[in-house]
C-alpha cells in the first residue's frame, strides 16, 4: 500500500515538472492538474491509512496472543499446585484408612472417580475457568483441614492409654540419674531432677516411649534440642540434649520409633539422654510407666 502511494505522488510531481509552463499559460488545465494531483495525493492518503490500519490489527491480535497465553500459564500453574495439594490429601486419607484398620474396598484413593452426565455442552470461558478453579482451592483447604483434625485425634485415641505399655527411650542401656530431689550436677546446689536420664553415647537412637503424635521440636531453655510427643488423654513426653532432632511437629509416631540422637545440647554435662513425663501441664514420674522394661538396667 505506501509503494502505491509513492508512485501516485511520484507521477504527479512528473507531471507538473513536464507541463508546468504550458499549465501556467492556460488556467483550465492548471486546474485540471490541480484536481488531478489531489485526487493522487487523496489516494496515497488512503494507501497510507490503510496500511496503518493492517498494521494495527496485526499489533493487536499480537497482543491478544500473548495475554491469552499469560492466562493459560496461569491457570497451568494452579493446576500443579491443585495436582500437587490433592496427592497431599490423599496420602492423609490414606494414613488414615491405615491406622483405623478399614479395608481395602471402603476407601480407594487411587482409583478414579465415576461420573456421567448427559446434554449440550459448550466451550468454557476464562473467567469460568479461573472461578472453578478458586472453588476447587476452597474445597481442597477445608477438606485438607478436617483431615488434619481427624488424623490427629486417631493418633490421639489410638495411643490413650499407651504409656501403660510405654518402652524405654533408649537400648541396652540404664539410668544415671533418677526422678527427684538431687545434687545438682553443676554445684549449684540441690535441685530437682524432673525427668529420668538415660546412659547413651553421641548419635545413639532415641525412641518414642508410645504411640502418639509429635507436638514440639526446637530449642528450650536449659534442655537444649527438644522433641515432644502427645500421647492423648493429657500425656506428653520430652526428650533432650539431643544432638539431632529426626522428626516433624504432626508426625505420627510408634512405640520404638527412632525420633531423635542423642547429645549433649543445653544445660547438660555429657552425652544422655533425657525423658520427661507430664500429664495435664505438670511434670510427673516416669519411673511407673518403664518399670520392668528389660531394657533399662539400673546403674
Amino acid at each position: 500500500m505506501s509503494s502505491l502511494g509513492s508512485r501516485l505522488r511520484a507521477t504527479a510531481q512528473r507531471l507538473l515538472a513536464r507541463g508546468g509552463q504550458r499549465l501556467a499559460r492556460n488556467p483550465y488545465r492548471a486546474l485540471a492538474a490541480t484536481l488531478v494531483v489531489g485526487l493522487m495525493g487523496g489516494l496515497a492518503a488512503m494507501a497510507a491509512f490503510d496500511h496503518a490500519e493492517v498494521a494495527a490489527q496485526t499489533a493487536g491480535t499480537e497482543q491478544i496472543r500473548r495475554d491469552t497465553q499469560r492466562e493459560l500459564n496461569a491457570m497451568s500453574a494452579r493446576l500443579a499446585e491443585l495436582q500437587a495439594q490433592a496427592t497431599r490429601l490423599n496420602a492423609v486419607g490414606q494414613r488414615l484408612v491405615d491406622a483405623s484398620g478399614l479395608q481395602g474396598g471402603e476407601f480407594n484413593f487411587s482409583a478414579p472417580i465415576g461420573q456421567g452426565g448427559g446434554g449440550p455442552t459448550s466451550d468454557i470461558t476464562p473467567a469460568q475457568m479461573r472461578s472453578g478453579l478458586d472453588a476447587v482451592q476452597a474445597q481442597f483447604d477445608n477438606a485438607g483441614g478436617q483431615l488434619t483434625v481427624l488424623d490427629t485425634l486417631l493418633a490421639s485415641r489410638t495411643a490413650k492409654g499407651s504409656l501403660e505399655r510405654a518402652i524405654a527411650p533408649t537400648a541396652h542401656s540404664y539410668v544415671t540419674s533418677t526422678f527427684g530431689a538431687r545434687a545438682d550436677p553443676f554445684g549449684a546446689g540441690e535441685q530437682f531432677h524432673k525427668g529420668i536420664d538415660f546412659a547413651a553415647q553421641v548419635g545413639d537412637p532415641v525412641y518414642a516411649v508410645a504411640d502418639g503424635v509429635v507436638s514440639f521440636v526446637g530449642v528450650r531453655t536449659g534442655y537444649g534440642n527438644v522433641i515432644e510427643v502427645d500421647h492423648g488423654n493429657g500425656y506428653v513426653t520430652r526428650y533432650a540434649h539431643n544432638s539431632q532432632l529426626l522428626k516433624q511437629v504432626g508426625d505420627l509416631v510408634r512405640a520404638g520409633t527412632e525420633i531423635a540422637k542423642a547429645g549433649s545440647t543445653g544445660r547438660s554435662t555429657g552425652a544422655h539422654v533425657h525423658l520427661e513425663v507430664w500429664k495435664d501441664g505438670a511434670y510427673v514420674n516416669p519411673a511407673p510407666f518403664l518399670a520392668g522394661r528389660s531394657s533399662v538396667k539400673r546403674a
